[in-house]
């Protein structure tokens, strides 16, 4: 059942938790995505993970997540630093830790993030600055990073002013032009955005000016990291999940070249949270 947080700053946050276990567990989906638009994609991973209290969750200003006047966000509000910050305030919610004596809270439980594009940026931003809320990271198919971030960037300020100027049609258009990856299932269907028409252009431009930290600043980041990737991929190339696995000390990485390989992957996610998550606790 959905339900939804209200932030400080006026934002609803729209999620749900599926109770299967004790692991606390939260999935971080991509730009213009949502909980709803990822089970039309195949992504919605923890749909059938054992052993887990799966948290999912609509990022600000996609899905069922509003924001407080659409008219007056901006782009910065978009920031990956910004998505970092409210994913860690929806798990201080939702995952708080047990209630003790006289009402006080105990320490927070750490937490497994699964995470795909955006998401996979927002869950290492917010390891970077609260490594102590996780057990373990799942980082599938990387957004452009770091030296392939400039094309990506041009790209999205492309799609921001296209929606603007010619609306939703060309944008169609132009955004399904090229191939699908190998890895991904031919007859998915196509979708829209799960975002507020005239939201997207500001998410658009938002990524843009995002992108992580410096490499430099991973190499202490010694949480046990899963890369997922796929070939093929321009938007989530295979440069970004190598450059991750460069960077971060204790990562391992797996790569699907077919759509069988990415079915595959909740069973390898359900080890690593059997062998992460539960060490945790």
């Amino acid at each position: 059942m959905s339900a939804k947080i209200a932030l400080q700053d006026g934002q609803e946050i729209a999620y749900d938790v599926r109770e299967r276990g004790s692991v606390p567990v939260v999935q971080a989906h991509g730009l213009t995505s949502s909980r709803a638009r990822d089970v039309l994609l195949e992504l919605d991973f923890t749909a059938t993970i054992g052993g887990v209290r799966a948290l999912r969750y609509d990022a600000p200003g996609h899905g069922e997540s509003t924001v407080p006047s659409v008219a007056e966000a901006t782009a910065e509000d978009f920031l990956w630093p910004r998505t970092a910050e409210v994913l860690l305030e929806v798990l201080d919610q939702v995952f708080p830790g047990e209630e003790g004596a006289e009402g006080q809270r105990g320490e927070k439980p750490k937490v497994v993030g699964i995470g795909q594009s955006m998401g996979t940026a927002t869950l290492l931003t917010a390891a970077l600055e609260h490594p102590e809320r996780f057990s373990g990271l799942i980082l599938c198919i990387p957004p452009t990073i770091w030296d392939a971030r400039q094309a990506q960037s041009y790209q999205y300020r492309r799609f921001a002013d296209m929606v603007e100027q010619h609306g939703m049609d060309m944008f169609r258009e132009a955004s399904t032009a090229s191939s699908l990856p190998p890895a991904v299932t031919p007859d998915r269907p196509e979708t829209d955005p799960d975002v507020d028409v005239e939201l997207l252009p500001k998410l658009y431009r938002g990524a843009s000016m995002t992108d992580l930290p410096d490499p430099e600043q991973f190499k202490d980041l010694d949480l046990p990291v899963l890369i997922l990737a796929w070939i093929e991929d321009p938007s989530h190339p295979m440069w970004s999940a190598e450059a991750l696995l460069d960077a971060l000390p204790n990562a391992t990485m797996e790569v699907a070249e077919t759509p069988a390989d990415v079915e595959s992957w909740p069973a390898r996610m359900e080890s690593f949270i059997q062998q992460y998550g539960l060490a945790a606790r």
